[in-house]
Protein backbone atom coordinates (compact mmCIF):
# COMPACT_ATOMS: atom_id res chain seq x y z
CA UNK A 1 0.00 0.00 0.00
CA UNK A 2 0.94 3.53 -0.72
CA UNK A 3 1.85 5.60 1.93
CA UNK A 4 -0.09 8.53 2.96
CA UNK A 5 1.52 11.85 1.70
CA UNK A 6 2.64 14.38 5.02
CA UNK A 7 2.00 17.97 5.07
CA UNK A 8 4.90 20.28 3.21
CA UNK A 9 6.81 22.84 4.35
CA UNK A 10 4.53 25.33 2.76
CA UNK A 11 1.41 24.24 4.12
CA UNK A 12 2.96 23.96 7.70
CA UNK A 13 3.79 28.15 7.52
CA UNK A 14 0.56 28.68 5.91
CA UNK A 15 -1.53 26.71 8.61
CA UNK A 16 0.64 28.56 11.37
CA UNK A 17 0.05 31.88 9.76
CA UNK A 18 -3.71 31.83 9.70
CA UNK A 19 -3.44 30.16 13.46
CA UNK A 20 -1.57 33.60 14.39
CA UNK A 21 -3.81 35.54 12.33
CA UNK A 22 -6.73 34.10 14.05
CA UNK A 23 -5.47 34.66 17.68
CA UNK A 24 -4.27 38.22 17.03
CA UNK A 25 -8.10 38.87 15.79
CA UNK A 26 -9.79 36.88 19.17
CA UNK A 27 -7.10 38.70 21.19
CA UNK A 28 -7.81 42.13 20.04
CA UNK A 29 -11.76 41.53 20.30
CA UNK A 30 -11.30 40.39 24.10
CA UNK A 31 -9.22 43.13 25.09
CA UNK A 32 -11.17 45.69 23.09
CA UNK A 33 -14.67 44.23 25.09
CA UNK A 34 -12.83 44.19 28.48
CA UNK A 35 -11.62 47.94 27.69
CA UNK A 36 -15.71 48.74 26.61
CA UNK A 37 -16.90 46.60 29.55
CA UNK A 38 -14.98 48.55 32.16
CA UNK A 39 -15.21 51.86 31.46
CA UNK A 40 -19.03 51.25 31.19
CA UNK A 41 -18.79 49.39 34.57
CA UNK A 42 -17.42 52.88 36.21
CA UNK A 43 -20.38 54.94 34.51
CA UNK A 44 -22.97 52.28 35.93
CA UNK A 45 -21.55 52.59 39.44
CA UNK A 46 -21.36 55.99 39.04
CA UNK A 47 -25.00 56.50 37.92
CA UNK A 48 -25.97 53.54 40.79
CA UNK A 49 -24.99 55.93 43.46
CA UNK A 50 -26.23 58.98 41.97
CA UNK A 51 -29.18 57.39 41.91
CA UNK A 52 -29.25 55.85 45.29
CA UNK A 53 -28.62 59.01 47.01
CA UNK A 54 -30.91 60.89 45.44
CA UNK A 55 -33.70 58.69 46.76
CA UNK A 56 -32.53 58.48 49.91
CA UNK A 57 -32.53 61.94 50.19
CA UNK A 58 -35.88 61.94 48.59
CA UNK A 59 -37.27 59.79 50.91
CA UNK A 60 -36.02 62.18 53.72
CA UNK A 61 -37.91 65.26 52.56
CA UNK A 62 -41.17 62.81 52.46
CA UNK A 63 -40.52 61.99 55.67
CA UNK A 64 -39.68 65.61 57.03
CA UNK A 65 -42.93 66.84 55.28
CA UNK A 66 -45.33 63.92 57.39
CA UNK A 67 -48.00 65.80 59.76
CA UNK A 68 -46.46 66.05 63.45
CA UNK A 69 -47.94 66.85 66.32
CA UNK A 70 -46.68 70.27 66.32
CA UNK A 71 -48.78 73.66 64.76
CA UNK A 72 -50.75 73.04 61.72
CA UNK A 73 -49.08 76.06 60.02
CA UNK A 74 -45.16 74.50 60.74
CA UNK A 75 -43.23 74.38 57.41
CA UNK A 76 -41.18 71.68 57.19
CA UNK A 77 -38.34 73.61 55.70
CA UNK A 78 -36.50 76.48 56.77
CA UNK A 79 -33.40 78.16 56.52
CA UNK A 80 -31.27 78.37 59.43
CA UNK A 81 -27.79 79.80 60.59
CA UNK A 82 -25.94 77.13 62.24
CA UNK A 83 -21.97 76.91 63.72
CA UNK A 84 -20.05 73.64 62.74
CA UNK A 85 -17.05 72.76 63.75
CA UNK A 86 -15.26 72.14 60.02
CA UNK A 87 -16.93 75.09 58.32
CA UNK A 88 -17.58 77.98 61.13
CA UNK A 89 -21.03 79.34 60.84
CA UNK A 90 -23.26 79.06 57.63
CA UNK A 91 -27.12 79.26 56.71
CA UNK A 92 -27.86 75.85 55.45
CA UNK A 93 -31.28 74.12 54.77
CA UNK A 94 -33.08 72.93 57.72
CA UNK A 95 -35.42 70.00 58.36
CA UNK A 96 -36.53 67.61 60.66
CA UNK A 97 -37.09 64.09 61.00
CA UNK A 98 -39.06 62.91 63.99
CA UNK A 99 -38.12 59.07 63.79
CA UNK A 100 -34.75 60.28 62.41
CA UNK A 101 -33.08 58.15 59.67
CA UNK A 102 -30.46 54.83 59.35
CA UNK A 103 -27.49 57.54 58.73
CA UNK A 104 -27.95 59.30 62.03
CA UNK A 105 -27.09 57.24 64.36
CA UNK A 106 -27.86 57.63 68.48
CA UNK A 107 -26.15 54.62 69.91
CA UNK A 108 -27.63 51.78 68.23
CA UNK A 109 -30.68 53.11 66.99
CA UNK A 110 -31.40 56.30 64.40
CA UNK A 111 -31.42 59.73 66.76
CA UNK A 112 -35.17 60.72 67.02
CA UNK A 113 -36.41 64.76 66.61
CA UNK A 114 -33.21 64.63 64.21
CA UNK A 115 -33.14 68.00 63.34
CA UNK A 116 -30.84 68.42 59.94
CA UNK A 117 -29.09 70.78 58.27
CA UNK A 118 -27.79 70.00 54.18
CA UNK A 119 -24.67 71.65 53.05
CA UNK A 120 -21.76 71.21 50.36
CA UNK A 121 -18.93 71.64 52.53
CA UNK A 122 -15.28 72.04 49.80
CA UNK A 123 -13.56 68.95 49.54
CA UNK A 124 -15.43 66.53 51.60
CA UNK A 125 -18.93 66.64 49.23
CA UNK A 126 -22.48 66.63 50.97
CA UNK A 127 -23.07 66.82 54.37
CA UNK A 128 -25.98 66.48 57.08
CA UNK A 129 -25.17 68.42 59.82
CA UNK A 130 -27.51 66.90 62.86
CA UNK A 131 -28.29 67.15 66.77
CA UNK A 132 -31.40 65.51 68.30
CA UNK A 133 -33.39 67.84 69.80
CA UNK A 134 -33.34 65.53 72.96
CA UNK A 135 -29.53 66.37 73.79
CA UNK A 136 -29.09 68.46 76.54
CA UNK A 137 -26.20 70.32 74.53
CA UNK A 138 -28.13 70.94 71.42
CA UNK A 139 -25.86 73.09 69.84
CA UNK A 140 -23.42 70.53 69.61
CA UNK A 141 -23.92 69.16 66.12
CA UNK A 142 -22.88 66.05 64.21
CA UNK A 143 -21.61 65.57 61.18
CA UNK A 144 -22.53 62.56 58.32
CA UNK A 145 -21.24 62.84 54.97
CA UNK A 146 -23.69 61.85 52.95
CA UNK A 147 -21.81 61.39 49.57
CA UNK A 148 -18.12 63.27 48.27
CA UNK A 149 -19.44 63.60 44.71
CA UNK A 150 -21.97 66.79 45.21
CA UNK A 151 -19.59 69.17 44.17
CA UNK A 152 -22.43 72.06 44.57
CA UNK A 153 -26.27 72.51 44.95
CA UNK A 154 -28.76 74.93 43.11
CA UNK A 155 -31.94 76.31 44.58
CA UNK A 156 -34.83 76.60 41.87
CA UNK A 157 -37.63 78.91 42.37
CA UNK A 158 -40.89 79.72 40.83
CA UNK A 159 -42.13 82.99 39.86
CA UNK A 160 -45.89 82.60 40.44
CA UNK A 161 -45.94 86.04 38.61
CA UNK A 162 -44.12 85.70 34.94
CA UNK A 163 -44.69 81.88 35.54
CA UNK A 164 -40.89 81.02 34.93
CA UNK A 165 -38.17 79.41 36.97
CA UNK A 166 -34.77 80.65 38.23
CA UNK A 167 -31.61 78.71 39.29
CA UNK A 168 -29.92 80.23 42.26
CA UNK A 169 -26.46 79.09 43.43
CA UNK A 170 -27.60 80.85 47.22
CA UNK A 171 -30.48 80.73 49.22
CA UNK A 172 -32.65 83.59 48.22
CA UNK A 173 -34.66 86.09 50.61
CA UNK A 174 -38.27 87.65 49.87
CA UNK A 175 -39.38 91.51 49.98
CA UNK A 176 -39.52 91.19 53.63
CA UNK A 177 -35.99 90.05 54.04
CA UNK A 178 -36.64 86.67 55.09
CA UNK A 179 -35.33 83.27 53.40
CA UNK A 180 -37.39 81.64 50.98
CA UNK A 181 -37.66 77.92 50.68
CA UNK A 182 -36.94 76.80 47.33
CA UNK A 183 -39.67 74.83 44.95
CA UNK A 184 -36.37 72.07 44.15
CA UNK A 185 -33.13 71.91 44.55
CA UNK A 186 -30.81 70.71 41.99
CA UNK A 187 -27.59 68.49 43.08
CA UNK A 188 -24.72 68.42 41.10
CA UNK A 189 -22.63 65.15 40.77
CA UNK A 190 -19.08 64.86 39.88
CA UNK A 191 -16.27 62.33 39.76
CA UNK A 192 -13.10 61.40 37.56
CA UNK A 193 -14.61 63.27 34.45
CA UNK A 194 -18.00 61.88 34.98
CA UNK A 195 -21.54 64.54 36.04
CA UNK A 196 -24.74 64.30 36.56
CA UNK A 197 -27.47 66.77 37.84
CA UNK A 198 -30.35 65.11 39.75
CA UNK A 199 -33.36 67.61 41.01
CA UNK A 200 -35.40 66.75 44.07
CA UNK A 201 -39.09 68.75 44.08
CA UNK A 202 -39.22 70.00 48.22
CA UNK A 203 -42.97 68.43 49.41
CA UNK A 204 -45.72 70.66 50.50
CA UNK A 205 -46.55 71.96 54.31
CA UNK A 206 -48.82 70.26 55.96
CA UNK A 207 -52.74 71.36 54.71
CA UNK A 208 -51.16 71.23 50.83
CA UNK A 209 -49.90 74.56 50.94
CA UNK A 210 -46.55 75.97 49.14
CA UNK A 211 -43.74 76.52 51.34
CA UNK A 212 -43.13 79.70 50.23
Amino acid sequence: MRKSAGFTLIELLVSIALMAMMLTALLSFVFSMSEIWGGSGEKRLFDQHVNAVTQHLEAMFRHAALPTAGPANDEPFSFKEIRSQTSGPFTGLTFTLVDGDRLLKWADHPAPLAECTLDVVSGQGLVLFWRSLLEEHKDDRREKLVTPLVTSLTFNYYDSDSKSWRSEPRAQKNSENLWRVPEQIVLHYEHSGLKADRTITLPLAPGGQPIF
